[in-house]
């Protein structure tokens, strides 16, 4: 068994993410992180290749996806398949959210063929 004493914290245009159990921090198969947004702030369009599950700790984070807009509330959850194309917004903020999904995976942006590597996933 690992305890995990203390985060790794990665700053973004966004949201600062605070690392929980990740393959660097001795996780072999899920990453775990906790996302911090301020109200109004909004992440840039793009999908990730791996399924996430995001639980909301607090406020109401709208996600953008294909079919439309869905708000996520505090203690609700969100499953988001993998390769969807989603924008993620704090409607109601400050947020928290809890994130998971299975270990490694990339990013990718509409019109581009490159893959961003989750430091925070890592």
């Amino acid at each position: 068994m690992i305890v995990v004493e203390s985060a790794r914290t990665t700053q973004t245009p966004n949201a600062t993410t605070s690392s929980l159990a990740t393959p660097g921090l001795g996780s072999k198969e899920l990453s775990v992180w906790k996302v911090s947004m301020a109200a109004g702030t909004q992440g840039p369009v793009h999908a990730i290749d791996r399924e996430q599950v995001w639980v909301a700790l607090s406020g109401v984070i709208e996600f953008i996806v294909d079919d439309g807009a869905k708000l996520v509330r505090t203690g609700q959850a969100a499953i988001v398949p993998a390769g969807e194309v989603r924008q993620v917004r704090v409607v109601e903020g400050p947020a928290e959210a809890l994130v998971s999904m299975s270990a490694g995976g990339f990013a990718t942006v509409p019109g581009s063929d490159d893959r961003h590597p989750l430091p925070w996933a890592e």
